[in-house]
């Protein structure tokens, strides 16, 4: 797979919040058409309450996680315990990666000095998602 992580940063700069722009992009390989994805992920940026919560990129990340590891199985799902330590993998990298998880923290909001802007913060949940969930290992 040819790495989309610049399409990401285009996505942002054309208004698409952090969340959008990492699952806008990678949707299409993991089963979901990118107007579902767009509506699906709004919610999840800034930070889920105004960079109170979890960073818009690592939500992002996560979310294609479960695209990626889901049986969606409604009936019997047999596929939470396998995707949930995919995400915790996908959230234990990404805070290697940035230093927090936490809107907020990355960006400085209390302390004046950002850890990780938004571009960055995006690259680097993109570069995750293109390892974890879309790398050859995984094909």
């Amino acid at each position: 797979m040819e790495s989309r992580i610049e399409k990401t940063i285009e996505r942002h700069k054309k208004g698409y919040n952090c969340a959008q722009a990492v699952v806008c992009t990678y949707c299409d390989l993991l089963g979901m058409d990118e107007e579902a994805a767009f509506r699906l992920s709004e919610g999840f940026g800034a930070g889920m309450g105004g960079m109170e919560s979890t960073c818009g990129a690592l939500s992002g990340a996560v979310m294609l996680s479960g695209l990626k590891g889901s049986d969606g199985n409604l009936e019997a799902p047999k596929t939470k315990g396998s995707t949930y330590k995919l995400s915790k993998e996908i959230v234990k990298r990404f805070r290697e990666k940035c230093g927090a998880t936490i809107c907020k923290e990355l960006k400085g909001v209390d302390t004046g000095k950002p850890k990780h802007a938004c571009p960055d913060c995006i690259k680097d949940a993109a570069a995750i998602v293109e390892d974890m969930l879309l790398g050859e290992k995984n094909e």
